[in-house]
Order: structure tokens, then sequence, then C-alpha cells
């Protein structure tokens, strides 16, 4: 039993130094930084797509999507807004199976962490420097957050990690939006309160030393269904639960209220094609209620270059852990929501 020093300590500054974004690179970064965070105050009315692949496994293909979605993007750019998932570190609920690019960069040898830190690196700079994308990760590991912070512009909590007390503080200390789940219970107070904690000023130990935090009030709700006491999903992108989760947001008085519906996971039992139904009726629903409108401002999809999932990487851009949405239907649903926003 113990826990057992692999590596040299790790030197962040050097590490940051092999992938740093400099001159327009860094100024567009920068310039569509200050978009998202005007989508999330309001100052924006755009949609906001979080979407990309489940995990990223594999560099080419990720980035092969990258420019499709680029490409797609530049034509929907008055409408809609496009942050690319780059998700790098996946949460096992029991230990068990692939971990993200950050453990095992070479999905066919033994976990390797130390290069996998220059992997998760490489593959956000590359995406930000060769398509003009800005990117997503989960912050599952708190302590990894300054290792990736100049790169990545929204952060997700995950359901399992939204009740943890260090996701929650390191949140409100960030300073880009960071997106909190739901936990799988489906416990609305839960997921509010670790907002309420991100968007507060906190004080704790981070890195061996006492820090202070601003409180992030770019922190807001993601939907992502649940999961009962019997196995079963249970959705909650549903017109009542969508009123009942804005009353919430009422009642706290939380900063810059907004929502996004996590298509795939408990809300579609991750059966990928419902994305696209979920999508249609939340979008039904905003027509038919403007606080609904004014709330529910954006989405987090699964998709990659072809449909559903493998077990092993045997077929080019296809996910290795949940399914998701194949590049053509991927494009059709996204030029669907273009249409309904322009009507």
């Amino acid at each position: 039993m113990g826990i057992h020093q692999k590596s040299e300590t790790i030197d962040i500054a050097q590490v940051k130094e092999l992938s740093k974004l400099t001159g327009d690179f860094l100024r567009k970064k920068e310039s569509r930084d200050r978009e998202l965070a005007n989508i999330i105050a309001g100052k924006d009315d755009r949609l906001l797509l979080v979407i990309g692949p489940c995990s990223s496994d594999n560099e080419e293909a990720v980035l092969d999507y990258a420019k499709r979605l680029s490409a797609l993007q530049e034509k929907v750019k008055d409408k809609i807004f496009m942050v690319m998932r780059v998700y790098t570190a996946k949460p096992r609920t029991n230990g068990d199976g692939y971990k993200g690019l950050m453990h095992q960069p070479d999905t066919s040898k033994l976990p390797d962490l130390i290069n996998g830190i220059a992997a998760v690196r490489n593959l956000h700079y590359r995406v930000i420097t060769e398509t003009g994308l800005t990117t997503a990760d989960e912050m599952l590991y708190p302590s990894n957050f300054t290792l990736v912070d100049d790169l990545v512009s929204y952060h997700a909590i995950g359901a399992r990690s939204v009740e943890d007390q260090e996701h929650r503080f390191v949140a409100s200390g960030i300073d880009a939006p960071v997106g909190m789940k739901n936990p799988t219970s489906g416990n609305l107070n839960v997921m509010f309160n670790g907002i309420y904690a991100a968007q507060n000023a906190q004080n704790f130990i981070y890195h061996n030393a006492e820090v202070d935090t601003d409180g992030n009030p770019l922190a807001h709700v993601i939907l992502r269904g649940a999961v009962n006491e019997h196995g079963e999903n249970v959705p909650n992108y549903y017109y009542d639960i969508l009123l009942k989760t804005i009353a919430q947001y009422e009642k706290m008085g939380l900063a810059n209220p907004f929502i996004v519906i996590d298509t795939n996971h408990d809300n579609s039992g991750k059966q990928y094609l419902e994305q696209i139904r979920i999508v249609r009726q939340t979008l039904i629903n905003r027509d038919w209620n403007e606080k609904i409108r004014q709330y529910v401002r954006g989405f987090m999809i699964e998709s990659y270059l072809e449909d559903g999932r493998q077990d092993s990487p045997e077929i080019y851009g296809k996910s290795i852990t949940d399914p998701c949405l194949g590049w053509d239907k991927t494009e059709e649903l996204i030029q669907e929501i273009y249409a309904t926003l322009s009507k």
C-alpha cells in the first residue's frame, strides 16, 4: 500500500513553453474568449454549442474533425458560437477503462502521464492554431488546471465531481466559463450549491500554498440527466424541469444565469441519435416560452467523424468511449439549428 513517485517533479513553466500561444494566435484566442464571456453574460444572443468527441483519443482524427467544424463555424457565426470539446481526461466510475489522452497518449501502450501532459497541450494548441477554434475540456483533476489554463477556454465539471469542494473552489478562481453538471442523482440543489460556491470568493490550500479567489461569475448550469435507484435514465431537459431550474436560479440570485443542455449521457440514455430529438425539443420549448429562451442558451453535443462507438480504436474517427453523432449528422443538425434561429 502507499503512493509511489514515478517521475521527477513537473516543472509547469517548462511544460507550458512547449506549446505556448503567442502573437496572432494568442490575440485570436483572447478575442474569442471575450465573445464567449459575453454570450454567457447575456451581452451576445448567439447560441453556444460545446461540441466534439466524447474523448480525444486520436490526434489526427480530432484535427480532421476540428477543421471541418471550423469551416462550418464560419458559415453560422452570426447565430451560433462553437467551442470544440477536446476532452483529454475521462472519469471512470470504478477506475477501469480508458482514462483519456492525459493518462494514455498512445492507446496501444501503457499509461504514460508525463508524455500525456505534453500530448494534451499539443492537441489543444494545434486545434487553436490550425483551425482558429477555441477548446473545452473537463476539469477532472483540479490540481492539473494550471497545466492547461492558458489554452482551454471552457471548463466543465462533471456529474461525479460537482459536489467536491476542491472542484468548486478551484472553479471560483478560474478566469473562464465553468459549466457545472447536475450529479448523477439529478439533485439540482447539489449543482446550484456548487455554482454558488464557484461564483463567490474562496480561501483554501492549493499547490501547497494558501490562496484566495475572486469568484467566477461565469459558472453556470449544465443539465445532463440522471439515473434513479433502479438504474433508469431520468432526463432533465423537459419543459417543466427547465422552469424549475430557472426558478432556482432566480431564487438564489446567481450572476449570469445560463443553462446548457447536455444532449447525451443520461438525457439520451447514451442513445446518440436521440441528441437530434433533444435539440429539436429544446428549440421548440425556447420558442414557446420567453423565459426558457432567455435562460437556455447552449447545448453540449457529443459528435465525431463516425456514428456510434467501438471498444478499441480500429475505425478512424469513431469514439472509444460514449457513442457520438457522426460528421454528416452533425453538420445537418447544426444547419438545422441555424435555420431555426434564423426564422
